[in-house]
């Protein structure tokens, strides 16, 4: 919960928000990190693979549509959580 609550203070866009597509996308991206590296340990655990691969659809779809919304704040988060190289 501390990692979490860190992550949506890193890319919230003002004080109370939970649910802009910039904390959404940050949220996604820890978990996605942290599950490939159970996935790298456990080959086999084919349910999480699943789970994985429905998380990276879902970060994908919301970058998209922030994209097409404001190019600037996707360009920032991009450049802030690395996942373009």
């Amino acid at each position: 919960m501390v990692n979490k609550a860190k992550v949506i203070t890193e890319n919230r866009t003002h004080d109370k928000d939970t649910g802009s597509p910039e904390v959404q996308i940050a949220l996604l991206t820890n978990r996605i990190n942290s599950l490939s590296e159970h996935l790298a340990k456990n080959n086999k655990d084919h349910a999480s693979r699943r789970g994985l691969l429905i998380m990276v659809s879902k970060r994908r779809r919301l970058q998209q549509y922030l994209q097409r919304t404001d190019g600037e704040r996707y360009q920032a988060l991009i450049k802030r959580l690395g996942l373009r190289k």
